[in-house]
C-alpha cells in the first residue's frame, strides 16, 4: 500500500495552529495542535487506489484534510473545520491557502447553531453518563464545550468567528482545573445555549452557506493543479 505522507509534506497549502493556543487558553502544559489542508494532485484520483481524505502526522499533534474534505465539513458547519479556516495562527500558507482563507466567510451560515449546539449536547450527555457511573468528567473537556457554546453564540450575534476567548479566559481555565462544580457548569451551559438560541433568528449570517461559490473555487483548484502537472518536467 502506498504511503501518502508526501501529500502533507509536499502539497500542504495551509497549516495553522488550533486548540488552546488559538483560543487564548494555553498554559505551560499545553500541546501545539497543528491542522493543515493539502491539495492532492488531480491525476492521483484516476488510479484504483484513491488518495486519503485526511492524514495524521508526520509531526506530533498534527492532522490534515484534503481540500475537498475540508470544504465539505466547513459547509456543513463542522466546528473543527471552521476553526482551521479562521485560526489567526498561520504557520504556512500558499496562494491557494490565501484564497481559501479569503473564502472563509462563504462557509458560514446559521447551520452552525445546529452543529455547534448538537455537538456540545452530545458531549455533555456523555459527561453526565460518566458521572452516573461514578467517574469524574475531565475539566479540560468541559472547558472546551463551554468555549464552543460561547463561540457559537458570538458567531450568531456578530457574523464573525472569533476563536480567542478574551475576558472569559480565567473563568474557563477554572473549569479546566476542576474548580467549578457540576451544577455551576450546568448553569453556564444553559445560559450560553439560551444566548445562542436567542441570536439565531436575527443573526447576520445567511440561512445557508454559499455552496456554489465554494464549489466554483474548488473546481478551479483542481484545474490549476492539473495544468501544473502537465507542465512539470
Amino acid at each position: 500500500m502506498e504511503s501518502w505522507e508526501h501529500l502533507v509534506t509536499e502539497h500542504t497549502v495551509l497549516s495553522v495552529i488550533v486548540g488552546s493556543r488559538a483560543f487564548g487558553l494555553a498554559t505551560e502544559a499545553s500541546d501545539t495542535d497543528r491542522r493543515g489542508i493539502f491539495v492532492t494532485p488531480t491525476s492521483a484520483f484516476w488510479r484504483l487506489e484513491k488518495p486519503p481524505r485526511h492524514l495524521a502526522g508526520p509531526l506530533p499533534e498534527q492532522f490534515s484534510w484534503e481540500v475537498e474534505r475540508i470544504c465539505e465539513l466547513a459547509l456543513a458547519g463542522n466546528p473543527s473545520a471552521l476553526e482551521v479556516l479562521h485560526s489567526p495562527l498561520v504557520e504556512h500558507t500558499t496562494p491557494v491557502g490565501d484564497e481559501l482563507r479569503a473564502l472563509a466567510p462563504a462557509f458560514l451560515s446559521r447551520r452552525i447553531h445546529r452543529t455547534f449546539v448538537r455537538h456540545a449536547d452530545s458531549q455533555f450527555a456523555r459527561a453526565e453518563a460518566r458521572r452516573a457511573r461514578g467517574e469524574q468528567p475531565k475539566g479540560k473537556h468541559l472547558l472546551h464545550l463551554l468555549r464552543l457554546l460561547a463561540c457559537c453564540a458570538g458567531l450568531l450575534e456578530t457574523g464573525r468567528l472569533r476563536l480567542d476567548v478574551g475576558e472569559e479566559r480565567a473563568a474557563l481555565l477554572a473549569v479546566g482545573r476542576g474548580e467549578i462544580d457540576w451544577d455551576e457548569i450546568g448553569v453556564r451551559r444553559d445560559r450560553l445555549t439560551r444566548r445562542a438560541d436567542a441570536a439565531l433568528a436575527d443573526s447576520p449570517l445567511p440561512a445557508e452557506p454559499d455552496t456554489a461559490r465554494v464549489e466554483e473555487w474548488l473546481v478551479s483548484v483542481r484545474r490549476r493543479t492539473l495544468d501544473a502537472e502537465r507542465v512539470s518536467p
